[in-house]
């Protein structure tokens, strides 16, 4: 259920994590659409319609990194018929109060590749572009987080455009709530302009979803 993986999600980014004691936490795919695995320190949670005793019999006890290594997440892609995504770092900053100190267009969600992307994989998404190459969207993704998708054209990149549209979109998301964002952690450059802006690292993430 949605609200069990939210309220996981929500403890996390207060930082509290789950009990780093090398055990594996089923839970039921949240929608649909959403099915995964997250790894905090020492502690992994699927989140897929498989049996709980199905997981465990793929993930040798003591086996820390066994939940996001090939052979579990294949065999994960196989028994629900669904696509591995990266192993992407998962960050997460709060929202900021105001208007962004970034000048910003709104644009259709369809308008930009990396928009178009984030429309397969999260709901209510709104875009905006900013004059000199880059674009932001915000929408809602696993368990209804509000998600971050960012993209910095080439002629545009190596001036802390990246970092300057993650920062804004901590003012595009309503007061309280939390930002999260997926990246790859071999890129470094997308790495570092989140944590410029303020997101801190929480675990990492593999999402599996629907073919098509």
């Amino acid at each position: 259920m949605a609200g069990e993986l939210s309220k996981l999600l929500a403890a996390a980014a207060r930082g509290s994590f789950p009990p780093a004691d090398g055990a594996v936490t089923v839970l039921p795919a949240p929608t649909p659409r959403d099915a995964g695995v997250l790894s905090f320190t020492a502690h992994a949670v699927v989140f897929a319609d498989v049996p709980p005793a199905w997981v465990r019999e793929r993930i040798p006890p003591g086996d820390l990194a066994a939940p996001l290594n090939p052979p579990f997440l294949g065999a994960l892609s196989a028994r629900t018929g669904r696509e591995i995504g990266c192993v992407d770092l998962l960050a997460v900053a709060g929202a900021l109060p105001g208007p962004p100190p970034l000048a910003l267009t709104g644009t259709t969600a369809a308008g930009h590749p990396r928009s178009t992307r984030a429309l397969r994989h999260r709901d209510a998404v709104r875009a905006w572009t900013t004059g000199d190459g880059g674009t932001v969207a915000v929408g809602r993704g696993v368990a209804g987080r509000w998600e971050l998708a960012l993209e910095v054209d080439e002629p545009a990149r190596g001036r802390g455009l990246g970092r300057a549209l993650a920062r804004a979109a901590r003012h595009l998301i309503p007061a309280g709530e939390v930002l999260w964002a997926q990246v790859a952690p071999g890129n470094a450059r997308s790495v570092r302009a989140l944590l410029a802006a303020g997101f801190r690292p929480v675990g990492a993430e593999a999402l599996l979803t629907p073919p098509g």
